[in-house]
């Protein structure tokens, strides 16, 4: 982290950055609550089931200029005290799924979990953004055991299959890295390799269910 990026608006102070370290290490003991939790239900599909339904797991925290110009963005004082009462993606998990059943089943066993609140849900697969888009979103509250107290940390997490994580990997590059504002023509390209990726998931699922699917108990 570039802590000289941060007192965000306030005088820059040897408080106000160890205010900042001691908000960050919340967000990073949430993410590894949130990738701990992850591991082991992977672990347990392992043994029960002879396979991983998690591909990968991406870990992140905002950049404090992230925070700042999304802060900004909302209208928001860039204020310590803005971010954590009105950010809830500063700490961020990504997961990566090898079929589109094993995104919902993760998202149900991690959020019925009786310490994880489930604060919001946005299904971008049933639902996709206009570009294409595709992206389970869930904002999970973690607690997070300190010395003194606990504190629930928010945290956004992402849950996508390889197809749809490549596409998006991809879309963002293309998006932020040129000079240049994509033409209609070349949205258009975009969108429709989003949708030959969604059909690509639909009919390696379909493939995986013939094959394998009696092998798996079904949660709940």
């Amino acid at each position: 982290m570039n802590e000289a990026m941060i007192p965000m608006d306030a005088p820059s102070t040897a408080a106000t950055h160890q205010q900042y370290r001691e908000m960050m290490q919340l967000y990073e003991g949430a993410i590894r609550e949130v990738r701990t939790k992850l591991e082991v239900l992977d672990a347990e599909f392992r043994v029960r089931y002879d396979r991983n339904p998690i591909h990968h797991i991406d870990a992140r925290l905002k950049s404090p200029s992230s925070i700042i110009e999304k802060l900004r963005r909302k209208g928001l004082p860039p204020t310590l005290e803005a971010a954590e009462e009105n950010l809830n993606d500063i700490a961020g998990v990504r997961i990566v799924c090898n079929y589109l059943e094993d995104i919902y089943r993760i998202a149900e066993l991690l959020t019925r979990q009786n310490d994880v609140e489930l604060v919001c849900r946005r299904d971008y697969i049933r639902e996709p953004k206009d570009s294409g888009y595709r992206s389970l979103h869930l904002v999970v509250r973690i607690p997070v055991f300190l010395s003194s107290h606990t504190e629930l940390v928010p945290v956004e997490v992402q849950i996508r299959t390889i197809a749809m994580d490549f596409w998006a990997t991809l879309e963002h590059q293309l998006r932020y890295k040129s000079d240049q504002e994509a033409t209609r023509q070349l949205r258009r390209r975009l969108k429709k390799c989003a949708d030959d990726s969604a059909r690509l998931d639909e009919e390696m699922q379909s493939i995986y269910t013939e094959l394998c699917g009696g092998h798996e108990a079904q949660s709940g």
